[in-house]
Formats: C-alpha cells, sequence, structure tokens
C-alpha cells in the first residue's frame, strides 16, 4: 500500500514507532527513522534491513526545530522526497496518580514542548516540504484517548487534546493542496516503554495477567498494542484512505463508545 513512498517516523526506535517503521517497510515504503535516542534508531534500522526493506537512522529531538528541519532534508536527500510524515512522539505524565495541581511548572513545560511543539513543527515543516514538492502529501499525528475524554493525567490529556485540533486544522488548511492529516488515538498500551516512562515498573508481572488487566478497561476485553496502531497508520498513511482527513480514530477496544 506504500510501496515508494518516502517516510519520517518519529519515535522510530520503540514502541508504535519501531511496529510502524516494520510495518512501513513491509508495505514498500523508504523510512527514516528518527528517535532521540541514536542507539534505538539503529536497532530498528536493522530489523527493517533484516526484514528486506529501506530504513535510514536520524537522531531527532522533536521538540527543536532544526532537528526536525534535518530530518526531513535527510529523507529529501535519501529518497528524493517526503510523502508521510509520521508524529509519533509522546512523554506520559511524569509521575503515576499526579493530580492537576500536583503538575510543576517543569512538568508542564516538558509535556507541551515534546507532545504538543514536537507535532506543531513536524506537520509545520511536512507541510513547508510538501508545498515546495507540489504533489501533495499525508501527515499522521499520534493522539490519545486521553485528548478525547477524562482519564486521568490531566496536563498530558490537554496537550494531545491539542495535537487533536492541530490535526483538523491542518487537514483543513491542507486540503486545496492534497495533503491529508489524521491521528490515531490509542488507549492502554501495556506493553510499550510508556508505562515505563511513567515510572510503571511491570518487569516482574506476568504478561498475559498485565494484558487481562489493561484489556478490561475496554469493551473488547483487549489490551492495544502497538501492531495494533501500526496497521491503522498504514491505512491512513495509504491511497485507501485517500478522502480520508481530519480524523481522529480511536484504537481503544471500544473504550469512547461507552
Amino acid at each position: 500500500m506504500l510501496e515508494g513512498r518516502s517516510a519520517v517516523i518519529a519515535g522510530g526506535g520503540a514502541g508504535v514507532g519501531r511496529a510502524s517503521c516494520l510495518r512501513f517497510s513491509e508495505e514498500g515504503a523508504r523510512v527514516v527513522c528518527a528517535d532521540i535516542d541514536p542507539d534505538r534508531a539503529e536497532e530498528t534500522v536493522g530489523l527493517v534491513e533484516a526484514a528486506g526493506g529501506v530504513a535510514v537512522p536520524v537522531r531527532c529531538d522533536v521538540s527543536n526545530e532544526a532537528d526536525v528541519e534535518a530530518t526531513i532534508a535527510t529523507a529529501v536527500e535519501r529518497f528524493g522526497r517526503l510523502d508521510i510524515m509520521y508524529n509519533n512522539v509522546g512523554v506520559p505524565t511524569p509521575r503515576p496518580g499526579l493530580k492537576f495541581e500536583e503538575h510543576t511548572v517543569e512538568d508542564f513545560d516538558r509535556l507541551v514542548a515534546i507532545n504538543y511543539r514536537g507535532v506543531f513543527l513536524g506537520s509545520k515543516h511536512a507541510i513547508i516540504q510538501f508545498k515546495r514538492q507540489g504533489r501533495g502529501g499525508v501527515i499522521l499525528n499520534t493522539g490519545s484517548v486521553a485528548g478525547l475524554v477524562a482519564w486521568g493525567g490531566s496536563v498530558y490529556g490537554s496537550t494531545k487534546g491539542g495535537v487533536h485540533q492541530l490535526t483538523r486544522a491542518a487537514a483543513i488548511e491542507g486540503a486545496p493542496f492534497g495533503i491529508r492529516c489524521n491521528a490515531i488515538c490509542p488507549a492502554g498500551m501495556p506493553f510499550t516503554q510508556f508505562m515505563a516512562a511513567m515510572g510503571v515498573d511491570n518487569s516482574g508481572v506476568d504478561p498475559d495477567v498485565l494484558g487481562q488487566q489493561t484489556g478490561a478497561m475496554h469493551p473488547l476485553g483487549r489490551p492495544i498494542t502497538a501492531e495494533d496502531c501500526a496497521e491503522a497508520a498504514v491505512y491512513l498513511c495509504s491511497d485507501r484512505a485517500a478522502n480520508v482527513t481530519g480524523v481522529l480514530l480511536p484504537i481503544d477496544g471500544g473504550y469512547v463508545a461507552r
């Protein structure tokens, strides 16, 4: 579905980003795997290449405009153009169970800089490149169920709500230029580094038990996986979704439909 496309996947070193690098490559895309941790980016590229795909690693701090510009430039230099920009970097609420009023200004600034400014910068410079090329393009953002409903992590959810509104605005402004913009909105994902980043140590928990506990939050009874998100990402970035833009797609086992 993505044969010959040039894609930048931010946060490609782990979790949803890594799964998406692999799936995009399987579908024929050439991938720039961007991550703030260059070793993780290299590991993902190794997995892509072992599967017969084409990928290059780039160190990128999505909150840094120069890094974002350089990452997109790498896609253009290596693959001739940019077709897809997947803004997939995010950090969680810094401490589990943190109440709104317990957030420090430093907590707020970090969440906004990475979760919101990172998507703004990725979208901004993708649009500039798409317009320069004159052939349209696709932006995909990783939002969250926490940006659709109040689900704890108030400031984190607020940054994702900002991502959702930015997605819709970019979709409308980009439409006359053939630029589509959508977002996926995952629910509970116990098997990614996102939980560890929150300070939750699941290392001693049986994976089946952990999956059942998280899945119990969702009407379908299953936890959300990185692969679930990657499959949705492939569809939204492909021509099969050529008439789909401005969509916030829950990957949530029915959570927000209740």
